[in-house]
């Protein structure tokens, strides 16, 4: 399934979303500039590494010229590939907008980032030893999916299902979209603790308890950041 657009206007323009899009596009344009071993290097310089994580809390010294804990945050704008990169700012663009509008353009790129570095160290958590670099914007927002899920659970979101050759489009309450999503997260993520596969980070593929903790760090975060906030009126630019 991939959702298309939702049908819940905003009242303000989501310069943050755009901005956050427009960074993660040009950056992905100076990875493929790159060649291999420049690329392979980058990603390894500026990804969270668990490993080298792990090694710089414990006090080890590090080869880097800055804290490895920065790697949370720098290794929320690089990702791996064109699909990748892609289906993060479609997810970005359809719901990121509603949630900065709800938060302000501030607190909502302080809630991004967060969740994204948060997310991160869910996936650590579960795999501090891991040499396997992780990296990409899903975490974050997986953040604000799980923001989306408690302030618009009965927008309907437009959704892309295929069938065979085919596809049609069907309109599906986020309750139910979203709740799919983070329980498919999840359930991956337990199975990957139990045997070595190709999914998580042991195996190089997906870091789906980026994924989960993503989501549950956006329900938690997006209240306390105002998401229920309704003191104040925001004019419409439309």
């Amino acid at each position: 399934m991939v959702p298309l657009r939702d049908d819940n206007p905003i009242r303000i323009t989501p310069y943050v979303t755009y901005g956050l899009i427009a960074a993660n596009v040009l950056i992905f344009l100076y990875e493929i500039s790159l060649t291999p071993p420049q690329l392979e290097r980058f990603l390894q310089v500026w990804s969270v590494v668990p490993r080298e994580l792990t090694a710089g809390w414990s006090g080890t010294p590090s080869p880097q010229a800055f804290p490895e804990w920065l790697t949370l945050f720098t290794s929320q704008f690089l990702h791996g590939g064109f699909l990748h990169i892609a289906g993060n700012m479609l997810f970005l663009w359809i719901f990121g907008n509603n949630i900065e509008d709800r938060l302000g353009h501030l607190k909502y790129l302080i809630f991004y980032l967060s969740c994204g570095a948060l997310a991160g160290l869910t996936q650590w958590f579960f795999s501090a030893y891991s040499s396997v670099p992780s990296l990409g914007a899903s975490g974050a927002i997986a953040g604000i999916m799980g923001a989306y899920i408690l302030k618009f659970p009965d927008i309907k979101v437009l959704t892309l299902v295929p069938l065979g050759f085919f596809f049609f489009t069907v309109r599906i309450p986020a309750l139910f979209f979203l709740g799919f999503w983070f329980l498919q997260q999840a359930l991956y993520g337990l199975v990957s603790l139990e045997a070595e596969t190709n999914i998580g980070m042991k195996g190089g593929g997906i870091a789906y308890w980026a994924h989960a903790g993503g989501f549950v760090f956006g329900a938690i975060l997006g209240p306390l950041l105002g998401l229920f906030s309704s003191g104040k009126e925001i004019r419409s630019e439309e």
